[in-house]
């Protein structure tokens, strides 16, 4: 998958911006607050995914603009694509989102088509932060695979803040226990069914860290990630997330129904879940080093690229946006080494002097982007 042009308009500072990327080393470079994590953003938002940077919607278009236009055009294995995201002000959640000219409901319909990859200084912490940043790495990159399951998590984070609500009518009387009945089945199916999604994918994710980290350390460490789930003691080979799972995952709300009613919100289910990264049986989030955390992080984060593709057929195209500023020369060399085969975007601070093999530059001022 390739992406061959890219043009911008009134999308946070950038305007007027038309380019054609290099099919393998795009580096974009510039001073600080230029626009070029506003051009790695644009491009994220292209594959249907929320924005890595949190922004909302009042914030998409240029404060000293009324409209915001992105248009990409990219190349699977099979044709010539195009993704068009348009909105005025002030209904900017209004968004003109089209693929080949055809119009879709919102952004996330676009999920699976031009499938992307980030890594961002923030991910490097992956391995080191909060379980809810764990939770998310798992849900976005079985997202990229199966697009429905997107739905799933909105719909089981709904139902949670319904039930969570309930708990705290019934602990001042407004409600009654049996009221809960209808929001454990439904919370119960859709934490089986993500609970079995997410260990089959941590199970996958596990093969590819594994060696990719005996790689980054010299074979020194073993990397292991385990899936922790709240509610299973073994979710290995289970797949009746309709059935037995289901029921399992309803009998534990129940066990816990006392202690939920106490703290006024459910304490057992995926949303409480964690995937362990552990290198030679121990927490890397507890005992590992700063250095050793980034590169549990980043082989993380390539595994996600190698599944993708292994997944879809399709290399998903790789933004790094200030990340290799952020690593040793060790680490650097590894990153490169390991995605040399798909289209990279890259930005920087400054014009890199160590050329890659088929590259483009391009530099950032002002919200302009002219290829050197």
């Amino acid at each position: 998958m390739k992406i061959s042009r890219i043009k911008i308009d009134g999308f946070k500072n950038l305007k007027n911006v038309e380019i054609f990327p290099c099919e393998k080393t795009n580096i974009i470079f510039g001073e600080n607050a230029q626009g070029k994590t506003n051009l790695i953003e644009a491009l994220w938002t292209c594959s249907g995914v929320k924005s890595f940077r949190g922004t909302r919607d009042k914030g998409f278009i240029d404060i000293n603009k009324d409209r915001a236009e992105i248009e990409v055009d990219f190349i699977n294995s099979f044709r010539k694509q195009t993704i068009n995201i348009a909105c005025v002000k002030p209904q900017v959640r209004d968004k003109s989102v089209t693929l080949n000219g055809v119009k879709l409901k919102s952004v996330s319909k676009l999920f699976g088509n031009l499938d992307c990859v980030v890594f961002t200084p923030e991910d490097l912490e992956l391995s080191k932060g909060s379980p809810d940043n764990r939770r998310g790495f798992l849900d976005l990159c079985i997202s990229q695979i199966k697009n429905s399951y997107n739905d799933v998590i909105s719909k089981y984070e709904t139902i949670l803040q319904q039930r969570n609500s309930l708990l705290k009518n019934i602990q001042s009387g407004i409600s009654k226990r049996d009221e809960l009945d209808v929001w454990d089945i439904q919370l119960s199916r859709m934490g089986a069914y993500i609970s079995m999604l997410r260990y089959n994918y941590a199970k996958k994710l596990n093969l590819y860290t594994s060696g990719l980290y005996e790689r980054i350390s010299s074979n020194r460490e073993k990397l292991e990630l385990v899936y922790n789930s709240t509610v299973y003691d073994n979710l290995e080979g289970r797949d009746d997330f309709n059935g037995e799972m289901a029921e399992e995952y309803l009998k534990r709300l129940k066990e816990n129904f006392s202690d939920d009613l106490k703290s006024g919100f459910t304490q057992v289910g995926v949303h409480r879940d964690d995937l362990f990264t552990n290198l030679d049986g121990l927490n890397s989030r507890e005992f590992g080093s700063q250095g050793q955390n980034r590169s549990v992080a980043l082989v993380m984060k390539l595994a996600q690229a190698y599944i993708l593709e292994g997944e879809t057929n399709e290399a998903p195209v790789i933004l790094l946006d200030d990340v290799l500023s952020e690593l040793d020369a060790k680490r650097q060399e590894f990153v490169k080494s390991k995605i040399e085969k798909f289209q990279i975007f890259i930005t920087c601070c400054e014009k890199p002097t160590q050329n890659f093999e088929n590259q483009k530059l391009f530099e950032v001022v002002e919200g302009c982007v002219s290829e050197k």
